[in-house]
């Protein structure tokens, strides 16, 4: 099996049945998941940030780096290798508060309710999430199967999508 690695403001996605997406060590950033099981398409973003309103040159570098653009962007990719919007399966994971004296800020929250609203916008519903609390999180897609798991805290968590 082959891995593709996602790193930070970075996005994959993959039809190849033999790969698995995984990113590694989100804390407030957010992971979003997608998988058409029909199209065999699997999709991976890890996101910074929720508005590229706040650094719109980072925004036009990397738009992966930012929940608005980045769903975007994942979302014309895995719409460019076959999968149908309507079949779309979506998990989110993250937006922790790993570091204690940043309440104020709390952009792991921002970041969750970020990712929710844009991929309502978009007519896409959770099919699960793993978001809040104080760990860090890894998540990995099987492209094969669209098996998402998520390990927190030292646990591993497995849904299928």
């Amino acid at each position: 099996m082959t891995s593709l690695v996602v790193g930070i403001s970075d996005c994959k996605v993959s039809k190849d049945a033999d790969s698995v997406l995984i990113t590694y060590a989100l804390g407030s950033c957010i992971a979003v998941v997608m998988h058409d099981a029909a199209a065999g398409v699997s999709g991976l973003l890890h996101y910074m940030l929720p508005d590229a309103s706040l650094d719109p040159a980072k925004a036009a570098a990397n738009p992966c780096m930012f929940a608005d653009t980045g769903i975007a962007e994942l979302l014309r990719r895995v719409l460019a290798l076959g999968a149908n919007k309507k079949k779309l399966s979506v998990r989110i994971a993250g937006g922790a508060q790993v570091v204690s004296g940043h309440e104020l800020f709390q952009i792991g929250r921002r970041n969750s309710l970020a990712a929710r609203k844009l991929l309502w916008k978009e007519g896409l519903l959770l099919a699960g999430e793993a978001v809040g609390g104080e760990v860090s999180r890894t998540v990995r897609i099987e492209v094969a199967t669209g098996r998402t798991a998520i390990r927190e805290g030292g646990i591993d968590r497995t849904e299928r999508n």
